[in-house]
């Protein structure tokens, strides 16, 4: 599964300007590509792995633009599990990323 970190500065309540640092998925379904922020639960896709990944960038950078309007963007970044340290919004990293098979 690729994944990468993706950087966006964007400002927020508790510091001027921070930057947001969250990971990225991309899939390939059917003839397009799916990027996902999974902490942010925001997706979009393309034709190809950058335009997924152009694509993804835009949606986030609207629904940010959108929590700031409505005041709630500290509130939700928190609620997906970022922390805001110096001048960065980070989420934690997991410890392991792996498949798991279950018979259904």
């Amino acid at each position: 599964m690729p994944q990468e970190a993706c950087h966006f500065a964007h400002k927020s309540a508790i510091l001027l300007f921070m930057q947001l640092d969250f990971r990225i998925e991309i899939f390939k379904e059917g003839k397009h590509y799916v990027a996902v922020a999974p902490e942010l639960n925001v997706s979009s896709f393309g034709s190809t792995q950058k335009e997924a990944k152009n694509a993804l960038r835009e949606a986030v950078e609207l629904f940010l633009e959108e929590c700031k309007r409505m005041g709630t963007l500290d509130d939700v970044l928190i609620e997906a599990g970022f922390k805001p340290k110096k001048r960065q919004w980070r989420s934690n990293d997991p410890l392991i990323t792996e498949r798991m098979a279950l018979g259904i």
